[in-house]
């Protein structure tokens, strides 16, 4: 080291250094990003020697200077120049004001020695102007230089007077000892060490990353502002927040998962709708296809996000609830909130209560009602905070329609707090349910693709015009050359309507029954020309391996056939798994064509280019308006079609009541709680006892004039007063021992339900039914088979599906003396002896009296046994001489009563046995797969074949699939689409979190002091 004055040189990216007078500014100057515009060039030398290519280094040495010529840390002046000039001042005093002794050590050694003294009187310096402003990683680095300045003082004394009061030893031992080191490396000077600091300030590891933070910062700040907001929200205020008073967050999400990057002008009116922002009631009536499940999603996530309170959707099929879950899986797993399913067997009552999570419960109609009742009885209502309805116009269904109104009933008036979002069809007595709910109404013919109606008579298409006066104008005649054998085959035309669309567009032929749809599948494949045997032949292969897959090796004849063609039929009859396969290849383009029932239109969303009704019949009844909108509202897909084009196919008989049917108004929606004897009426009453909600006749008539049935009683009760009603199902009630009528003096008779009666409302039995279900399980319990599911399938085969049941009674016989002596005696102690199978199976009269729907149920039974066995049900169907659809009907019928039943026994002490047995019978019968199968089929989307596939891949439970990358997924499995991987993986980590969140609250709750502990 030269024993010269020591130069420190700070190499610069560039050589001209910033102006002062530059526009002041907290970012990073262009020339230190690497480049852009206005970027001043470095001399080639530079480029070569120090940039080498000019790339920017994703990773820096603690040793390379990331200052460079940005000085400009302080707005007045430079902190680095004002540290230079502190440091430069204050070498120049100290040598001016040296003392040398006799004994000089040489110069090197009097630099270091002077060097050593020079921190503490430049921060003596530039304490003299006192740092303004300064960032915190600056302040703490002056903090840091005077406590070691006092530090230094306080041990060796008054160092800048006395800078070298050592002995010649000391100095001699310090100088050999530390010579070889002073002569390798240079002192930093304070502006270096200010520098390093603020880099390993910058460079310090943290627990979270900082965009994650950031990220979470927002989507907080953005949900208080808008709860704030809509606390305070007026009348006139519309704009809550970024999107609809959500985070931008979920506008994000909205694009990443959905492809959605704006709303429908009626989807942005109807969110700012007066009504919305002051959370009253809302029916909103729109076309199908319209997009009003968006706004209801939108809205949920609003209670959810900003409100904090739980959010019920109610859907009408299984299917859709399931589709549903999967599909807001991935906002509840970004957004932080758990998605529930309620269908079949799946939900728990009363639902997991999370104190710092909120759950949004996704349900059909029987599972939401049930789950309504079971929050009035916990005193949980007031937690949710909004009920969404789809096909709200299913109140006036027959069979469902009353458990609907049933549970929103309730809801009104238990809770004055939760909101109601009802999505219907147009309907002609909207103002009815709008006085039922006490709601706004919100209606646009919207559609996102322009549908034109069209009807055919023998060879001409007429399209629909109500202006017209026979409703039809002509348009064109068909232009397809028919050979007489066609003619015969295909009176219709049907070959001719759907080749002028496929295979390049989609289309549904919509048929009255289900074997129509087979027959129609048949006809189109027989006539097509082999070119379509080539479009998607590869997918349309793996669509058939597929299927051949999930039916255990056997592929259905007419599929087999119709499917190379691109054509397949949709309907009951198909198996779960076949219907998954089918609507995914008919989304994705594999499939141009189905022949399905009316079915399809209520279900899962599957638009066409073009809707044919083979006829205007639903099996032998005559179409419904709303069932004729629901099919014709398939046409056209939004983002693909720029119309969509329906074709009803009419005979001439049928010509004037199709007229009614087109251009007719909608029809009206009834309530339905007086169908069937005052069914509905019944349950209402008893489970209104039974929950404590009303006590009393006085009480049961307030809360019936919040029902439909009391806005619509002139045109229902005409025959008598609906209190006349209501005191006939009370004593009817009564003489079913469901509920105890106590006399009083006060206030009249006093209602309580008994202990059968609780056990039926919350089991939901249908009353018909209840009696005979205690009975039966009470005659189980004298001899209940342990060593065989057979008996307790029998008690949990459903009731309503023996009608639907007409035995062979060859292979009834057959299937019976197969069973164990044990379960043969078991089926006689029900009433089904040997005997009576074999004379029957023989064709003899059989003498004793034994009860024929017994019989039929033990044949059902006995399906659902096989079932559990085998766990096949194209090999039972085939074994039983049963459609396989039919066959998955049975199945999750026995699985949803399956826990109607294990509720209804949990009520009843005398049943204890059952509570264990029936739990796993139950888990069973959900999924009848092979036992190390069932975790994977607990998540939403994955059936029985992929659940294969998946095990076999070494993804043996949730947990390894909610860990799983979807990109490995889609090349591990076989068949796999990204799109369905991503589905997968996060159903699976929705399933898990939610498993892991409920223990966490049984934790939390054990480790929660009571409120109710005695002080000493």
């Amino acid at each position: 080291m030269s024993s010269g004055r020591l130069e420190v040189k700070i190499k610069r990216v560039c050589a001209r250094k910033r102006s002062r007078d530059f526009q002041k500014t907290h970012l990073t100057p262009t020339r230190k990003t690497g480049g852009g515009v206005g970027s001043p060039r470095c001399p080639p030398s530079w480029t070569s020697s120090v940039m080498a290519e000019s790339q920017p280094a994703e990773y820096c040495s603690d040793s390379e200077d990331l200052f460079g010529g940005y000085d400009s840390i302080l707005e007045d002046s430079s902190l680095l120049a004002k540290l230079d000039n502190a440091e430069q001042n204050e070498r120049r005093r100290v040598e001016n004001q040296q003392d040398f002794t006799s004994l000089q050590p040489r110069d090197d050694v009097r630099k270091q020695s002077c060097e050593d003294a020079l921190t503490d009187s430049i921060l003596d310096e530039l304490g003299a102007e006192p740092f303004e402003d300064l960032p915190p990683s600056q302040l703490q680095f002056q903090e840091q230089i005077q406590e070691q300045a006092k530090r230094s003082r306080l041990q060796d004394g008054d160092t800048t007077s006395t800078p070298f009061h050592r002995t010649s030893e000391t100095w001699l031992e310090t100088n050999v000892e530390d010579k070889n080191n002073r002569n390798s490396r240079a002192r930093r000077s304070v502006a270096d060490q200010l520098k390093r600091t603020m880099l390993g300030n910058a460079v310090a590891p943290a627990g979270v990353s900082r965009t994650s933070v950031l990220k979470e910062a927002v989507v907080s700040e953005e949900i208080s502002v808008a709860m704030q907001a809509m606390e305070t929200i007026s009348a006139e205020t519309t704009d809550l927040g970024p999107f609809f008073g959500l985070p931008s967050r979920v506008k994000e999400l909205m694009y990443k998962l959905r492809g959605i990057q704006e709303l429908y002008d009626w989807q942005e009116t109807c969110l700012n709708l007066d009504c919305v922002q002051q959370r009253k009631n809302l029916i909103y009536s729109l076309p199908t296809s319209g997009g009003k499940t968006l706004v209801a999603e939108i809205l949920i996530l609003r209670e959810l996000l900003c409100r904090r309170k739980d959010g019920l959707f109610i859907l009408p099929y299984i299917s859709l609830v399931q589709e549903k879950v999967r599909g807001l899986a991935s906002f509840g797993l970004e957004l932080d909130f758990m998605v529930e399913e309620y269908a079949g067997s799946k939900g728990k009552f009363p639902p997991v209560k999370r104190r710092k999570t909120r759950s949004l419960y996704v349900a059909t109609i029987e599972k939401a009602h049930s789950l309504v009742n079971s929050l009035i009885e916990t005193g949980r209502l007031e937690n949710l905070g909004l009920v969404v309805v789809d096909e709200l116009h299913m109140l006036g269904d027959c069979s469902r329609g009353a458990v609907i109104e049933m549970t929103l009933a309730k809801v009104q008036y238990m809770s004055k707090t939760t909101q109601i979002i009802g999505m219907s069809a147009t309907l002609g007595n909207i103002k009815d349910l709008q006085m039922f709910l006490k709601a706004e109404n919100y209606t646009n013919d919207f559609r996102p693709v322009e549908l034109k109606e069209f009807v055919k008579l023998n060879d001409s298409i007429y399209e629909v015009d109500p202006k017209e006066e026979n409703c039809f104008r002509f348009s064109r005649l068909l232009n397809f050359k028919y050979s007489s054998a066609m003619q015969k085959i295909d009176p219709d035309h049907i070959i001719a309507l759907v080749t002028e669309i496929i295979p390049t567009h989609s289309c549904l032929v919509f048929c009255p029954t289900k074997k129509n749809c087979e027959n129609v599948a048949g006809m189109i494949c027989k006539y097509l020309k082999d070119e379509f045997l080539q479009h998607r032949e590869a997918e349309k292969a793996v669509l058939l391996r597929e299927l051949r897959d999930s039916g255990n090796g056997l592929v259905c004849p007419v599929l087999r056939r119709t499917v190379p063609y691109g054509v397949a039929y949709h309907h009951s009859g198909l198996t779960s798994e076949e219907r998954k396969l089918v609507e995914e290849a008919y989304s994705n383009g594999v499939l141009c064509l189905l022949t399905c029932t009316s079915t399809l239109a209520a279900g899962i969303n599957l638009p066409a280019r073009r809707v044919i009704l083979r006829s205007p019949y639903v099996a032998t009844d005559f179409l419904k308006r709303s069932q004729y909108k629901q099919m014709v509202g398939r046409a056209g897909r939004a983002g693909i079609d720029t119309v969509g084009e329906s074709i009803l196919i009419l005979q001439e008989r049928d010509r004037n009541m199709a007229k009614a049917l087109v251009c007719a108004p909608m029809e009206n929606c009834y309530s339905n709680l007086m169908q069937d004897d005052g069914k509905g009426l019944l349950s209402l009453i008893l489970s209104l006892i039974g929950l404590n909600i009303t006590t009393s006749l006085q009480q049961m008539q307030d809360f019936l004039r919040g029902t439909l049935l009391f806005v619509q009683q002139q045109q229902l009760c005409v025959d008598r007063k609906l209190w006349d009603v209501v005191q006939q199902c009370v004593d009817m009630l009564k003489e079913k021992d469901l509920i105890t009528v106590t006399l009083t003096d006060l206030h009249g008779p006093t209602l309580q339900v008994t202990k059968l009666g609780r056990a039926s409302y919350k089991g939901s039995v249908d009353l018909t039914y209840c009696d005979v279900l205690y009975k039966d399980l009470s005659k189980g319990l004298e001899g209940l088979l342990l060593n065989s599911y057979l008996h307790l399938v029998y008690l949990v085969t459903p009731y309503d599906l023996i009608q639907q049941c007409k035995p062979d009674w060859m292979i009834y016989f057959r299937q019976f003396t197969l069973l164990s002596a044990a379960e043969q005696k078991m089926a006689a102690a029900v009433g089904v002896p040997e005997s009576f199978v074999a004379r029957k199976a023989a064709g003899q009269t059989v003498k004793k009296n034994v009860n024929l729907e017994v019989a039929r149920r033990m044949y059902l039974a006995l399906v659902l046994f096989s079932l559990l066995k085998e766990t096949s049900v194209w090999k039972v169907a085939d074994r039983f001489q049963l459609s396989r659809g039919f066959v998955q009907v049975l199945l999750s019928s026995a699985s949803a009563f399956s826990s109607c039943v294990l509720h209804f026994t949990e009520e009843l002490e005398e049943f204890w046995p059952f509570k264990a047995l029936l739990t796993e019978l139950m888990r069973r019968l959900s999924y009848c797969v092979k036992a190390e199968l069932i975790p994977l089929m607990e998540v939403a989307g994955v059936m029985e074949s992929r659940a294969k596939q998946l095990y076999n891949a070494g993804y043996k439970t949730p947990s390894h699939l909610a860990n799983a990358d979807p990109a490995v997924l889609c090349k591990t499995i076989e068949n796999l689409y990204r799109k369905q991987a991503h589905l997968m993986v996060a159903s699976a980590k929705m399933l898990v979190n939610e498993k892991a969140a409920a223990l966490q609250e049984e934790v939390d709750e054990l480790l929660t002091l009571p409120a109710d502990l005695p002080q000493s």
